[in-house]
């Protein structure tokens, strides 16, 4: 029986966490636009689960309106400390207000409001302008609670490939790669069950 690439995902994570790896929650977030440039940075991973990999961020920025675009992405993580990487590849959907209404209040209140106050990927003029921005925010919601703003919105990736490195010596690196046994790429719910994988190894 072929192994859960998510729950070995999940194992490497906690390993992680639990070696304390800096930055073990970073990742990089590749999009691409429909002209097919590519663009990246680091995200931080909000939540895996057999669904598929959450990150939040806001609609308009360069990212959002990518993905809105051509939905596709792909995820690399890295654990130095412990000589693993991760690949992660697949098409990306938006998750449920519900969802992103529950992790929106889990940031702290520094966060929300800036969120709230950014435009993100767009141009700014002076650093004091986005600063008087968060202080009039502040204040209007001084004893209230922040809404969570229609921008700021969650994506899953439903995985499609994931591959496993794992450091060797004379760069004889081992790599695994799973892929999709069905035609994953037809799938438009994030909330979909997918299919099940398939398991093959990679020259280093």
């Amino acid at each position: 029986m072929t192994p859960d690439p998510i729950a070995r995902f999940r194992r490497w994570y906690e390993d992680a966490r639990r070696a304390g790896a800096p930055a073990y929650d970073a990742m990089a977030v590749a999009t691409a636009d429909t002209r097919g440039r590519p663009s990246v940075r680091m995200l931080l991973l909000k939540g895996v689960d057999p669904r598929g990999f959450v990150f939040f961020t806001h609609r308009t920025s360069r990212k959002g309106r990518e993905l809105e675009a051509n939905p596709h992405a792909a995820l690399a993580f890295y654990w130095e400390r412990l000589g693993r990487q991760v690949r992660v590849e697949g098409r990306v959907a938006p998750v449920a207000p519900e969802e992103a209404d529950a992790y929106w209040s889990t940031r702290p209140r520094e966060s929300r409001l800036g969120a709230l106050a950014s435009r993100q990927s767009r141009p700014l003029a002076r650093r004091r302008d986005l600063l008087a921005r968060v202080a009039r925010l502040e204040r209007r919601y001084a004893g209230r609670e922040i809404p969570r703003p229609a921008h700021w919105i969650g994506f899953r990736l439903v995985p499609d490939a994931i591959e496993f490195w794992t450091q060797g010596k004379h760069r004889l690196h081992h790599r695994e790669r799973f892929t999709r046994a069905g035609a994953a790429g037809k799938r438009s719910r994030s909330n979909a069950r997918p299919p099940g994988w398939r398991r093959q190894m990679l020259q280093p």
